[in-house]
């Protein structure tokens, strides 16, 4: 029997929970810095509303009306086997977000623990970027703190869907946002505040001029709602009918967008405020932010309680990820949940080893001019979720009979319904190929 949610608050708090991670805090910062905040966020905005949340309706409709694994969904929706590579792709992608977004989380639980202990200030200052460069490039302490969440997350998923996932969620992710929203009102009060707040919600009309803006909201967009990740179709696969799909999905798609916002809030305003540097990239979170902390009344306090949310967060996500992959392994090889937790942790911590050592005994190991890790991130993040994206939007809108596709949906035969449809055969699917060929070089 197959499990499912105890109840529509734990679905919502999971799902919420599997979208809200680091894409929401390290990524979406530093993305948003490097694409000129406010037009970056307007963009990003665009593609959530008239991609992403159409693409997430999409996404839970299959996985309810398969009920089982990610690829067996998808030959139910498809009505043939040969759609199952679809679900195949967007395990492949699950696992290999895993491999490397496990090395980040691990990042983030070090450093909680390092401010929690302390130890994390005392080679602050203007040698900082140091201390985290050789924390990143040492040959086995990055492996050591991706193993420790990796097997945190194993256990949550082992628990099952009630009594793991969902009981986790109902906990954490009320607590996160109480956090979030703390930190935004600390980092609101500091003087010259303004500043961030100007740079994240003002926008810079000449940036709409860029390709890349484009391909780094689209990107942003799949990765912070966990789109093309399976993750929708398989928490779906545990939706009860009772439940009504758009109602859930714009719930998620804005939860997840208003702690995105809320996190830069808690960022930004700080960043400008004691004269950091918004746009310093991936190095945001644990150089830049905490050089900031220190400069901070009580920044050695707000410090452990950043990184503890920086760390929960990733926590849910790669939850998700996890669950993804051992629902495909539980039902179509037969493994007990257990056991299926501790295989699939098991090759993730394989795989995630190349993105672990890339700064420290691979570190000369390039490809394109870029550490592993950055390449998987971006291959993943800019190509393969937009391609999982591209191909659901073809078997929801042109494979799937219309009335059956809407029925599955909870639309029916409604205006809305056809507004989403049209979202999903002609809007997303275009703007998804365009963007793609444009990252390629063809147009």
């Amino acid at each position: 029997m197959v499990e499912q949610w105890k109840s529509r608050s734990g679905f919502i708090l999971a799902t919420i929970g599997a979208a809200v991670g680091l894409g929401n805090i390290w990524r979406f910062a530093y993305v948003a810095g490097e694409n000129g905040g406010g037009v970056f966020l307007m963009t990003y905005l665009f593609f959530v509303a008239l991609i992403g949340l159409p693409l997430v309706i999409a996404e839970l409709s299959i996985g309810r009306r398969g009920a089982s694994d990610t690829v067996t969904a998808f030959e139910v929706a498809g009505g043939s086997t040969r759609w199952r590579l679809i679900g195949w792709i967007m395990v492949g992608g699950a696992l290999l977000i895993l491999s490397y977004y496990s090395v980040i989380a691990g990042w983030a639980v070090r450093y909680f623990v390092g401010a929690l202990s302390g130890d994390l200030w005392q080679d602050a200052g203007e040698k900082y970027g140091a201390y985290f460069e050789g924390f990143i490039s040492n040959d086995f302490e990055p492996l050591f703190w991706q193993a420790l969440i990796l097997i945190v997350s194993g256990v949550v998923v082992a628990g099952g869907i009630q009594k793991g996932i969902e009981r986790l969620n109902l906990v954490l992710m009320p607590l996160l946002g109480l956090i979030v929203l703390g930190l935004a009102v600390f980092s609101l009060t500091l003087p010259g505040s303004g500043a961030g707040v100007r740079f994240l919600l003002a926008p810079d009309w000449s940036a709409f001029g860029r390709p890349s803006l484009y391909l780094a909201a689209l990107g942003q967009a799949f990765f912070s709602l966990g789109l093309g990740m399976a993750v929708f179709v398989t928490y779906g696969g545990y939706l009860s009918a009772s439940t009504r799909i758009p109602g859930a999905a714009a719930t998620v798609a804005a939860g997840d967008t208003v702690f995105a916002i809320v996190a830069g809030l808690a960022i930004f305003p700080a960043v400008f405020a004691l004269g950091g540097d918004p746009a310093a990239g991936p190095r945001l979170a644990f150089v830049v932010f905490p050089q900031i902390l220190l400069q901070l009344p009580g920044g050695t306090f707000i410090g452990p309680i950043f990184f503890f949310l920086l760390s929960a967060a990733a926590l849910t996500s790669m939850i998700s990820l996890l669950e993804v992959a051992v629902a495909c392994a539980s039902h179509r090889m037969g493994l007990a949940r257990n056991r299926g937790s501790w295989a699939i942790v098991a090759i993730v911590l394989a795989l995630g080893v190349p993105s672990a050592l890339s700064y420290g005994m691979l570190a000369e190991v390039k490809l394109l001019g870029q550490p592993i890790l950055d390449n998987i991130d971006q291959a993943v993040s800019n190509f393969v979720l937009p391609l999982s994206g591209l191909l659901v939007a073809v078997l929801v809108g042109w494979r799937i009979e219309r009335l059956r596709t809407l029925a599955d949906a909870d639309f029916g035969d409604t205006w809305l319904g056809a507004v989403w449809l049209w979202s999903i055969r002609t809007l997303a699917p275009i703007t998804i190929a365009v963007i793609l060929l444009r990252s390629l070089g063809v147009v």
